[in-house]
């Protein structure tokens, strides 16, 4: 499954082919036995999803950006209507682009709060929003081209992405797209070192590249200042959920904006990113096992009787350190997520892929 002598413009092979749609069916089932326990059994939906899944998100993202954009669910729903040649396959606007850039880093930053006011204590809630945003995605594939606008664009996973891969050291090949049709560019996938950043054609890009760098830091950090409530049921709760996330927002935005005088912004990137995992691990490894500053949230299992304090700090110590070696200490290799397959050649289609020679 792993081939670390493809090239680009090589193609997978049929056996390579099959295992790589197995593990996606199979991820994507998981998918499906998570929302069905969200809806019919929530509290062990919630578990599956928000105290498993969820934590371990970032870290695949760090280590293994390119495994998740083949395997990830939901990229799986919103590619689905391309692999059946259904899609209209229309190209979307550097313009355009940028716009749904934005508006995944916004949506973000909208929903990620609502966590401690509806999702993390509402299951069907929580399957709500992921089959909204599945609905989303098949539309955006029904219409758009390959990755373009949902895996690349509107999916409010992928800033995390760009922001938490930066130090790719996995060779893996694209197990999605037969060729390439240059739906996106510059397409996150083939592009080594691809950053928040990375586009700066519109303001819209250049907005949410610093909203994700200098600003999600912060956001991150503030978002577990505040405790979860059962439902929004005065406005004082609902300020209060969006107050810290906010305010730590800002915080680090205008620290980034300030550190960007003297350091390079190349590397300033780097240690923002290891800093919002870190910031992220720090916080929430200690709430799964019962030792959170707000007591039953979040809480897989409750060690507090089991083991010290100190070894679980210890985990994340030592987590902390490993982020800011992998991405800011480490060689910066020059491998992408996904290596890129060939080019498409008009004329040259094999059922529901177009495949060419190499042309770059």
């Amino acid at each position: 499954m792993i081939n670390s002598k493809l090239r680009p413009g090589d193609r997978l092979s049929p056996k390579s082919i099959l295992i790589w749609r197995i593990a996606q069916i199979s991820v994507w089932l998981l998918g499906v036995v998570i929302v069905f326990s969200l809806i019919f059994y929530p509290t062990l939906g919630i578990h599956l999803f928000w105290n498993i899944l969820i934590p371990i998100a970032p870290l695949l993202l760090v280590v293994a950006t390119g495994l998740w954009r083949n395997i990830c669910p939901m990229a799986s729903t919103a590619l689905f209507p391309r692999h059946m040649g259904l899609s209209k396959r229309k190209k979307i606007t550097v313009e355009g682009m940028g716009k749904l850039n934005l508006i995944s880093v916004l949506a973000l930053f909208v929903l990620v709060p609502l966590r401690h006011a509806i999702f993390d204590l509402n299951g069907p809630a929580t399957a709500v929003l992921i089959l909204s945003l599945a609905l989303i995605a098949v539309v955006m594939g029904l219409r758009y081209e390959w990755k373009s606008a949902w895996c690349s664009g509107l999916c409010p996973v992928h800033p995390v992405e760009k922001l938490y891969g930066l130090n790719n050291k996995l060779k893996l090949p694209n197990a999605h797209c037969g060729s390439c049709h240059r739906c996106v560019t510059p397409c996150p996938d083939k592009t080594p070192g691809i950053n928040p950043l990375t586009t700066k054609k519109t303001m819209s890009n250049k907005i949410a590249g610093f909203l994700m760098v200098g600003a999600f830091p912060g956001f991150v950090w503030g978002w577990f200042q505040v405790p979860d409530y059962d439902g929004i049921t005065t406005l004082e709760q609902l300020i209060t959920i969006y107050k810290s996330p906010m305010l730590g927002l800002l915080v680090t935005g205008i620290l980034f904006l300030i550190l960007k005088k003297f350091i390079k912004e190349k590397s300033l990137i780097t240690i923002f990113s290891a800093a919002a995992v870190s910031c992220y691990y720090w916080f929430r490894i200690p709430a799964l096992f019962g030792f959170g500053s707000s007591p039953g949230d979040g809480t897989l299992i409750d060690l507090t009787r089991v083991v010290p304090e100190w070894s679980i700090m210890a985990l994340v110590v030592a987590l902390t350190l490993f982020f800011f070696w992998w991405i800011v200490l480490s060689k910066q290799r020059k491998i992408s997520w996904v290596i890129r397959p060939a080019y498409a050649t008009e004329g040259m289609n094999f059922g529901k892929y177009s495949y060419g020679k190499n042309k770059g």
